[in-house]
């Protein structure tokens, strides 16, 4: 899914090392950067979410060991 939010110019530094052979492999460098960010975000949101919610987790796990699940009687395998 692309975002429609504008894009906004911005100065980097890189290793000319690095750059001369993106460029000489025609990869789009705000492509790759958008990408590897999005990537990394996610990441870190997902990282974010689980340390918040991580005591609730613990608890359904608890139950789980302790109660079974409600659909333990109805399996059929």
């Amino acid at each position: 899914m692309e975002n429609t939010t504008r894009k906004q110019p911005v100065n980097l530094r890189l290793r000319g090392d690095l750059l001369h052979k993106a460029r000489s492999s025609n990869i789009n460098l705000s492509q790759t950067l958008e990408q590897s960010l999005q990537k990394i975000l996610k990441e870190q949101d997902r990282l974010t979410w689980m340390k918040e919610n991580r005591e609730a987790m613990e608890a359904a796990n608890r139950y789980v060991d302790e109660h079974g699940l409600w659909s333990d009687g109805s399996r059929m395998f």
